[in-house]
């Protein structure tokens, strides 16, 4: 039963007139959600004069199911086969098709298309219909297009036993597989919301998934995001003077209270149905159907979407599978995250956050980007906005800021390399911990932006795993390695696995447990840290102890982190959103240098993650032993990963370890680690020699391209102080926008 008093109001219904509807339900007798839409629809013409219009393959039951959903909303349903075609051509569409052909057959059906309208109906098209251009501009006028997205082996497996002659372009020498998967790209072109359908889903329960999908699309407001560090018995002050979404959370990063933004109601889920459907999909695919579900289609439209998606990792990439599944040996399976172009796990990200950022924001102020890094960062964020349109690039800037002496030198001359007309590098003379801190401090300092606004008409936007933006295209990955393990007859879906991930920020494993909660079934996080092992000890004793610890250098830099921005989200999470429990614990973290959870709290927690730490000597020696007895060679984040996954998994199920970069970004590591006597201190000669061994995987195309035209390439470096950043910024400023 739906509560109704949990019942949002549409955006286009007042909410008095649809609480009061609601009200005089409750007092006659019990109500269902359906019960609700039937009313709310019969009595106010079904999203004012608009029609839902059902859209998908032959076989993917439109007609049923537009039946089922046009008597819940008791309205009128038009069946564009039946009552269309054939009423005005006055006779079978079959005999159509075999009377004019597959061209002109779809050249008919589009003017028959162009002469029909309707008002408040639920409509349901032909498999055919949206090849035709011009009558799917003249439907979408007027009506909501739900794609009914069934698997392609299902509609193969339905249509078997189905009359054929019905299917436009069928003739021999043309499969219906070919059909099938050539119509995809004008379903993708006109849908407004997708619903996903299983093998055996029900009609009636497909008719449901349509009225929730509508209503979704209809209500924004069910979308809204909050600070981990709002409190629920007060809201802060920013969320009473306005909600926010999407659009707005990744335009301004971080949260005025200094928390990060978490989704007001969670994530969605997916049904183990629908994941199954996606085991065929691509990875492109898997990521609009993921992301389409956490970024409402008012903030940026499923079409938009798509197109954004497609330029991330269309050509971007050096393997089609973008973010393929390797077995390196026994149980464990390698997730190679650094076919980018910048080598490492962040490409997946940050080649489709600027364009979304670039979306979202309003055209009418400038932005600059603030980016601290402890390597992989700054290279992947100057290579994905600097391939912004150029008109993007006028508005758009972005300075990145990474520890001097704090990576290695193949990151920082990436960094250099990477620098464009719209995107800079600055070495800071401390270390990543000071870079983070010190830009969550300018984000808060509202004299200093409030100054960059009126002075410059510039406002300043985060792009680090702080941005909420940054998670979703992690959280596609990790459950894309999950299906690709089904797909290849690893596991069956439902089956669980570990996933152990070399653990800094705490971004990329947190992007895992949101796998999770969505519905991929994943057992046990494994924190893997190195001799910076702050998490390790959290996670094993619950408390996060900064007294006393002062930063190691390591050979896997990335995870030289002591603060975990991203551990906050995590905490609110199983803290049942508690800000004001989690401002405590970060307060005092700021101010004293730890806190410590409660017990239950702690509980929770172990039951989602377990950690181990590697030291360096060990982390060395992992990849000596991979490569001499498989030929691999593991960078040294994916090496802390593999000891660490071998001291802790259990050997019951299969364990995805998160391979995070290149190993020819720390080639100076992997030499050593080769057992190589003498280095040459030049990267490129590190690259070089690294190549001759002709390793698994080879030398990355677009790091040697990198390093090449570096050459002794200029940054800028400044002292560890707040001043001295802001200088650097408003200088930026000054340079690109004025």
């Amino acid at each position: 039963m739906f509560h109704i008093f949990q019942c949002q109001p549409l955006r286009l219904i007042t909410q008095n007139s649809l609480s009061s509807m609601c009200l005089k339900l409750m007092l006659s007798r019990p109500v269902t959600f359906a019960q609700i839409w039937k009313s709310w629809f019969s009595s106010h013409s079904l999203l004012g004069k608009k029609n839902i219009i059902l859209m998908g393959p032959p076989g993917a039951g439109k007609t049923t199911v537009g039946r089922i959903v046009g008597q819940k909303l008791d309205c009128p349903v038009i069946d564009i086969d039946d009552d269309v075609l054939e009423t005005t051509w006055n006779m079978s569409v079959s005999e159509k098709l075999q009377d004019v052909g597959y061209e002109e057959f779809l050249e008919e059906e589009g003017k028959a298309l162009l002469k029909f309208s309707a008002s408040g109906s639920v409509i349901s098209l032909s498999g055919s219909n949206p090849m035709h251009a011009a009558g799917m501009q003249h439907m979408k006028k007027n009506g909501i297009v739900v794609y009914l997205d069934v698997p392609t082996t299902v509609i193969m497996s339905r249509l078997k036993s189905k009359e054929m002659d019905r299917i436009a372009g069928l003739s021999p020498g043309i499969s219906l597989k070919d059909i099938l998967q050539f119509r995809k790209q004008f379903y993708k072109r006109w849908f407004d919301i997708r619903v996903l359908c299983g093998g055996d889903i029900a009609a009636e329960v497909v008719a449901e998934k349509v009225l929730d999908a509508v209503k979704r699309y209809q209500d924004s407001e069910l979308e809204t995001f909050i600070s981990t560090r709002s409190h629920r018995s007060g809201r802060s002050t920013e969320e009473d003077s306005h909600k926010l979404y999407f659009s707005d959370v990744v335009t301004q990063g971080l949260a005025l209270d200094g928390g990060l933004f978490v989704p007001e109601r969670g994530l969605p889920k997916f049904t183990a149905e629908e994941w199954q459907g996606l085991i065929e999909a691509t990875y492109i695919e898997r990521a609009q159907v993921i992301l389409e579900r956490c970024i409402h289609p008012d903030d940026i439209p499923a079409s938009k979407l798509a197109e954004i998606i497609e330029t991330a990792y269309g050509e971007n990439f050096s393997c089609s599978k973008i973010a393929p599944v390797r077995h390196l040996a026994g149980n464990q399976f390698l997730l190679e995250l650094f076919h980018g172009p910048t080598a490492s796990f962040k490409d997946l990200a940050l080649q489709l956050v600027p364009h979304l950022f670039a979306y979202c924001i309003p055209r009418s102020c400038n932005y600059l980007i603030l980016v601290a890094t402890s390597g992989d960062t700054g290279s992947a964020v100057l290579d994905g906005f600097s391939r912004l349109h150029d008109t993007d690039k006028q508005r758009i800037a972005l300075l990145n800021f990474f520890p001097e002496d704090g990576v290695s030198p193949i990151q920082k001359s990436q960094m250099i390399g990477c620098q464009k007309e719209n995107a800079w590098s600055v070495g800071v003379k401390s270390d990543f911990d000071f870079c983070q801190t010190a830009i969550k401090q300018i984000f808060t300092n509202s004299d200093f932006t409030g100054f960059l606004t009126v002075e410059y008409g510039t406002a300043l936007a985060a792009a680090n795993s702080i941005n909420w933006a940054r998670l979703l295209p992690q959280i596609v990955y990790h459950a894309s390695a999950y299906l690709d393990l089904v797909q290849q007859g690893i596991i069956s879906f439902g089956s669980p696995v570990d996933i152990c991930i070399p653990t800094g920020n705490f971004g990329n494993i947190l992007a895992a447990f949101y796998a999770k909660m969505m519905g991929i079934p994943i057992r046990k996080c494994i924190c893997a840290s190195n001799e910076n092992n702050v998490l390790t000890d959290f996670i094993r004793t619950g408390v996060y102890d900064l007294r006393g610890r002062k930063l190691i250098s390591t050979f896997s830099p990335a995870v030289d982190i002591l603060k975990s921005s991203n551990l906050e989200r995590y905490l609110h999470l199983i803290a049942n959103e508690d800000g004001q429990l989690v401002t405590k614990l970060f307060d005092q973290l700021e101010k004293q240098g730890h806190f410590q959870l409660r017990k239950d709290l702690l509980g929770k927690l172990q039951q989602d993650l377990v950690a181990g730490w590697c030291s360096d000597e060990d982390c060395l020696a992992a990849i000596h032993s991979v490569y001499s007895t498989t030929g691999y060679i593991l960078d040294t984040h994916t090496a802390v990963a593999k000891v660490v996954a071998d001291r802790l998994q259990d050997r019951t199920c299969p364990i995805i370890i998160s391979s995070t970069a290149h190993y020819s970004k720390f080639a100076p590591a992997i030499l050593r680690a080769l057992r190589i006597a003498e280095i040459n201190q030049n990267p490129l000669s590190q690259l070089h020699l690294l190549s001759s061994y002709s390793a698994l995987p080879p030398i990355h195309w677009g790091l040697l391209e990198t390093l090449k035209k570096t050459g002794n390439g200029n940054h800028q470096v400044c002292a560890a102080d707040m001043t001295a950043l802001m200088s650097h910024i408003e200088t930026l400023i000054q340079n690109h926008f004025m």
